[in-house]
């Protein structure tokens, strides 16, 4: 059962000025698209064909023989998950209940914001900073290349992606800009508070 990869939920321009229509056509439709096929064909006609992506990148985490099927499963899943952490209307402070979280786990959004912005400034090269529940506590992690928190036993809540590949077509080597625009202006706090709704039940 191969895993498809879902539609973008907006239009490729619709990040603009923030994350351009070129950028998005490179990442979602060049990148992100080989991740899903070449996962595809390594689990096609082997006993992880028929389980959800998930639970394949999960079981072949530590295995070096199928590093190949975790780096491209967990890729293809980090990308659909990076694309509704992101909207056009986003950014801003959260309300409702992760909000409440967020000023007792971080003593406020201000904190919350300078240490997210840091995680993803500082990951060394390729990978991921999260938002992510470890044990009803919220943390921020950050992950390089593939890895995400899943892979820890926790609970994603939102994500940014910081392959230069994400930005680089817009922002060039300035990351800290990429970061500000994407909390500032596209976090989408509706899908991390149903992530962290659903991560409760």
């Amino acid at each position: 059962m191969a895993y498809t990869q879902p539609a973008l939920p907006y239009a490729e321009n619709a990040l603009e000025p923030h994350i351009s229509a070129n950028t998005i056509s490179f990442h979602y439709g060049k990148h992100h698209a080989t991740y899903v096929k070449k996962f595809n064909d390594m689990v096609a006609g082997t006993a992880h064909d028929d389980q959800s992506i998930e639970d394949v990148f999960i079981a072949v985490v530590n295995d070096p023989e199928k590093t190949g099927v975790f780096n491209n499963g967990a890729q293809a899943w980090n990308h659909s998950f990076y694309w509704n952490s992101l909207s056009p209307n986003g950014g801003g402070k959260p309300s409702g209940e992760i909000a409440d979280k967020i000023d007792a786990d971080f003593g406020g959004y201000d904190s919350f914001k300078a240490e997210f912005a840091n995680a993803a400034a500082t990951q060394f090269g390729s990978g991921w900073a999260w938002l992510a529940l470890d044990n009803g506590q919220l943390k921020i992690v950050k992950t390089p290349n593939a890895q995400n928190p899943l892979t820890s036993g926790m609970h994603p809540i939102l994500t940014i992606d910081v392959w230069e590949h994400a930005y680089y077509l817009d922002y060039q080597n300035r990351r800290p800009d990429y970061i500000t625009a994407f909390i500032d202006e596209l976090l989408n706090w509706d899908f991390a508070s149903q992530n962290f709704l659903n991560a409760q039940v």
